[in-house]
């Protein structure tokens, strides 16, 4: 079974948080960057079904070539290979990014039997893409997969909805966008980081078309300030402290 996981390289979600100057974009000069956990449980769920099944898992993703170091720790979990479709690290639109991962696709020798994505990319959160990808290649969707069994070239899906499970099954080939929990990823062991060095890694460079979609400009959340306060140098503060307790509910 031939399986092609699409990732994406995110901001990490502890990092704070700064704006270039025309507020259009994040200062990304000090921040680091990781695998959305849902990505990281596709790859995970990827590698697993060739440990049931045979066959390769190929990772995809279109961003910056420095996404490399995201790329090699999860090949170091079993997947074999790798493409990136090289930017110059500047956010696409949704129709975009599919348009380029479809061209990529369709160039491939590989015919996948499963495309996984996350079901949302951890920093646009725009859900649209795995969609997107799936109605162009005239093929069946499930997302929000929290389940997979594969029996007999048919895939059996649990949905996550709410507290319930929907259960859906599609004939392979077919695009799942899964979630985190799938399945728990595995740590890289070193052997696996040492192998992970000479699997192949083709980086092809792709040009970004015109904007279907108008970024204006990006704002900051406002900040609380943090801190003490100094109520008072002498015996008023007894009284003030009695006070702020009433105000938070902790005297009556």
């Amino acid at each position: 079974m031939d399986v092609l996981v699409c990732i994406k390289r995110v901001i990490l979600a502890g990092n704070t948080f700064a704006l270039n100057e025309d507020h259009t974009d994040i200062d990304t000069l000090h921040l680091g960057y990781t695998l959305s956990p849902h990505e990281e449980s596709a790859v995970e769920a990827a590698v697993r079904l060739n440990e049931e099944f045979g066959g390769t898992t190929t990772l995809l993703t279109l961003g910056h070539v420095d996404s490399e170091e995201q790329i090699r720790s999860q090949m170091a979990i079993g997947p074999d290979r790798a493409i990136v479709l090289e930017t110059d690290g500047s956010e696409w639109d949704p129709q975009a990014t599919a348009n380029a991962i479809i061209d990529a696709i369709k160039k491939e020798e590989t015919k996948f039997d499963v495309i996984i994505f996350g079901s949302e990319s951890a920093d646009t959160a725009g859900y649209q893409t795995g969609i997107r990808v799936a109605h162009a290649l005239g093929l069946p969707i499930v997302t929000n997969v929290k389940g997979l069994k594969v029996e007999n070239s048919v895939a059996r899906c649990e949905r996550a909805v709410g507290n319930m499970r929907e259960i859906y099954e599609v004939s392979l080939p077919a695009v799942l966008t899964v979630r985190d929990g799938i399945a728990i990823p595995r740590y890289p062991s070193v052997p696996g980081r040492i192998k992970a060095r000479k699997k192949p890694m083709d980086v092809f460079p792709v040009e970004k078309p015109a904007a279907k979609i108008e970024k204006v400009k990006l704002e900051l959340p406002p900040v609380k300030a943090k801190g003490a306060t100094m109520l008072s140098a002498d015996a008023d503060g007894a009284q003030k402290l009695v006070e702020i307790f009433r105000e938070i509910g902790v005297l009556s």
